[in-house]
């Protein structure tokens, strides 16, 4: 759910009252192409906010404007918006300091900021009224090239562009962003009559490579796709819920992850969003449409007495404590949040979406009789709507997965429900059945030995538009002879042009020895071949890897076997050493959570391609352990290198830095932190979006391969028992203060023999002299009770103990 915020208070104006006749029908020029380079944002709300933080991260100059306040300071407005986007959780930045790019004013005194501005959005009340009094005094000073948009969550921009000359609506379209708009990947482009096609490239071109983002071109019609989609679906379920007799937080077990859909599902996505907007967004649908959007009382009289979410502190749902206690609409008044017990909901939650279908259409009792009504209702709404809101199918589907968060959008649904089951619902049920169902030739989409196909608004079979630069791995893998080596636990493809890919396939992408013995049958592989290089990635979207196999070993430490656990944590730095120095480029592309020995194989290749949502460090700390696939190594030896320039730097300043990364398990928030942390090198690569991120790094394969040298290897000046005596003070410190328990010191200590090259007098060494401490400490730590107990806490938890 998502809505274009307000800093001006006011009651939602109807569409209809608006004469929707163009006032200059005077011909304008062709219209001339602009590149993005500079964004004006009038209205510093939640989502006008977030817009600016979102560009101003992606190096994007902001000017961003609001209402005057009262008081000395006549920009406060503006400029309070940013400082409370520096604290706010989740962060809007992905580096505070990118906050400097913001320029703040008001819209009384600064309006003329906007002139120099490429693009410029309006975020303001969603009102037609006070965004065409803007448009007209945007109209005035906006240079000829700039192009105005309107962050609308569902006013037709015919509406918006009244009384504009015609000029100005060539150059005018609505730019949909949803809330956050610096995580959610969704961009819906609404473009006018009369919006010329350059002005929608160059912003594609903006939102897709620079802001990160999914894009969807929408039909001109109230909500647009993912909204008039989103809202009937919430609407409707909360309805069905009355209907049904069910409580909010059975509603919530049942469309969550069950459906394939987040686990905030529908009254926590609703508190996420605020109770207040919903409301407010589904009366505008309801009148603008003619539809029935109607919320029952109880949701009005929750909105009347500010119980509206996250931000009021209790809406649907309410924390008190550690508790989170459930609305009742019975009592007005908060329960203990209640689990929902259901083996058969369980059991069809663990099926793969694709074969969840059966099982839900089998579901007994009242909860089956609510996810068939509301699967079966939501599916002829889409059927007959989809084509007056989208251009085709895939856009729905993109629209709804990258708004919402579905794994898979509605037409993929129904594939999985089936057709004829839907078609003999719907006839049941009283419904007309759709054309486009009965068009469908028992699916909408379906592969062919060219490649997948859907269904078109036509009612004829085409190509699935492909996202331009996004390499898909499973359509990589679809192709003839395309997946050259595979096991259990990895694959490797052949990406086209003499580049192949690495791509982890297990729990948690987890690096196991079957992704080692791949990655070694990958190297000399493509050294046989005479590939251009190698890139190691996936299009997971959440994790890259979480590290090293844990459960793997377990085994061999319970035995005690440790001459096998020697020999496979040398085999794993010889790993992460072959990818250094392989003869050929050796490209990284994490995403998600790049973690332990993910983050080792990142630090050792050539380049690494991240993408721009980050979770990097090494964090063996945090299970008792150090990092023992060369990280301890790779990041003394690199901040040791940053200091060489520089004669009268002191190197302990190096080892430190080391030291703080791994003592604490620090962990990037973005890939422009991790680059700070010095996890990324100022010649790393930031893809913006996901996307392009593999096709991305292909690119730099080939950027490098023509011919590529290995890098030398390297010595150091290790600082010995000096360097070791400050780290012990630190640890001490830290121990009395309690900022560390006992067992944390021992970890530390370990961590630091390694950086100072062990006791004894300054010494120079190579890696190898590194990777041995590294072994040996490791060993030392795997073989301690109190690390063995972080390691079987964190494997049936999922989090780390703190001992």
């Amino acid at each position: 759910m998502t809505h274009a915020d307000t800093s001006v208070a006011g009651d939602r104006t109807s569409f209809g009252s608006f004469d929707l006749g163009l006032e200059d029908d005077t011909p304008a020029p062709p219209a001339t192409p602009v590149r993005v380079r500079t964004l004006g944002v009038v209205g510093a709300g939640t989502m006008g906010s977030g817009i600016a933080a979102l560009a101003a991260s992606a190096g994007i100059p902001v000017v961003l404007l609001d209402v005057a306040a009262q008081g000395p300071d006549r920009s406060a407005v503006a400029k309070s918006a940013v400082q409370k986007g520096l604290k706010a959780k989740p962060a809007p930045f992905m580096d505070t300091d990118r906050a400097a790019l913001i320029r703040t004013g008001n819209i009384d005194d600064d309006l003329a900021l906007l002139a120099d501005c490429d693009l410029v959005v309006e975020a303001i009340i969603e009102q037609p009224a006070p965004k065409q009094a803007l448009f007209e005094k945007l109209e005035a000073i906006v240079k000829p090239t700039a192009i105005v948009a309107s962050n609308t969550s569902g006013i037709p921009m015919t509406v918006l562009t009244q009384g504009r000359g015609a000029r100005f609506r060539q150059r005018f379209l609505g730019t949909h962003f949803f809330a956050p708009p610096r995580y959610m990947h969704l961009l819906e482009i609404i473009p006018g009559p009369e919006t010329d096609q350059s002005v929608i490239d160059a912003v594609r071109a903006f939102g897709e490579r620079v802001l990160g983002k999914g894009i969807v071109l929408c039909k001109d019609v109230p909500g647009f796709i993912a909204n008039r989609l989103g809202v009937y679906g919430m609407v409707h379920t909360i309805q069905l819920m009355e209907r049904f007799g069910l409580t909010i937080d059975e509603v919530d077990a049942l469309t969550g992850p069950v459906l394939g859909r987040p686990k905030s599902a529908t009254f926590r996505t609703a508190d996420l969003s605020g109770v207040d907007v919903i409301k407010h967004v589904s009366a505008g649908l309801a009148e603008s449409t003619g539809e029935d959007f109607a919320l029952p009382a109880w949701v009005h009289r929750m909105v009347d007495e500010k119980k509206l979410g996250d931000k009021t502190g209790g809406g649907f749902y309410k924390k008190v404590g550690k508790d989170i206690l459930t609305f009742d609409r019975e009592t007005n008044d908060y329960a203990p949040q209640q689990k929902v017990e259901s083996p058969e909901l369980k059991a069809a939650g663990k099926t793969p979406l694709a074969q969840r279908g059966a099982a839900l259409k089998e579901l007994p009792g009242k909860y089956g009789d609510f996810l068939r009504t509301l699967l079966v209702d939501s599916a002829h709404y889409t059927l007959e709507r989809s084509p007056e809101l989208a251009f085709d199918v895939p856009s729905v589907d993109r629209a709804m997965e990258w708004g919402y968060g579905h794994e898979a959008g509605p037409f993929r649904l129904m594939d999985a429900l089936g057709l004829d089951w839907l078609k003999q619902e719907f006839i049941k049920a009283g419904y007309s059945v759709p054309a486009l169902l009965t068009q469908a030739h028992g699916s909408f989409y379906r592969q062919t030995p060219n490649g997948e196909e859907v269904l078109g608004f036509d009612g004829r079979y085409a190509p699935v538009p492909e996202i331009a630069g996004n390499l898909r791995l499973a359509a990589v893998a679809a192709r003839p002879n395309a997946i050259l080596e595979q096991n259990d636990g990895a694959r490797l493809l052949d990406l086209g042009d003499g580049v192949a890919l690495l791509e982890f396939r297990g729990k948690a992408n987890a690096i196991s020895s079957k992704v080692l013995d791949l990655l070694w049958t990958s190297l000399e592989r493509i050294d046989r071949d005479g590939m251009a290089g190698l890139v190691i990635g996936n299009d997971d979207p959440r994790t890259f890897s979480a590290g090293a196999d844990l459960a793997e070993s377990s085994g061999a430490v319970i035995a005690g076997m440790w001459d096998v656990i020697d020999q496979a944590i040398a085999r794993f730095q010889n790993s992460t050493q072959a990818i250094r120095y392989a003869p050929f480029p050796v490209v990284v592309a994490p995403a998600g959570l790049t973690l332990g020995g993910g983050c080792e194989f990142a630090l050792h290749s050539d380049l690494v391609q991240a993408h721009a949502e980050l979770y990097m460090g090494l964090v063996e700390a945090g299970v008792g352990l150090l990092p023992g696939g060369g990280g301890c190594k790779e990041l003394l030896f690199r901040f040791m290198g940053d200091l060489a320039p520089y004669e009268e730097a002191d190197p302990f300043e190096a080892v430190k830095r080391a030291f703080k990364l791994i003592a604490t398990a620090q962990t990037s928030t973005s890939a422009l932190e991790a680059r700070k942390l010095g996890l990324l090198r100022a010649s790393d690569r930031i893809s913006m979006n996901r996307d392009h991120q593999i096709a991305d790094a292909k690119q730099r394969v080939l950027d490098l391969a023509p011919g590529y040298v290995p890098p030398a290897p390297r010595t150091v000046r290790a600082l010995g028992t000096e360097g070791l005596g400050n780290l012990r003070y630190a640890l001490f410190s830290f121990r009395e203060g309690g900022y560390a328990s006992e067992h944390d010191a021992v970890i530390g200590e370990r961590i630091a023999r390694v950086l100072c090259g062990g006791d004894g007098p300054p010494r120079v060494v190579s890696e190898q002299d590194i990777l041995d401490l590294e072994r040996e400490a490791f060993l030392s730590l795997l073989g301690n009770e109190k690390t063995q107990e972080r390691i079987m806490y964190t494997l049936k938890t999922g989090k780390p103990l703190r001992n």
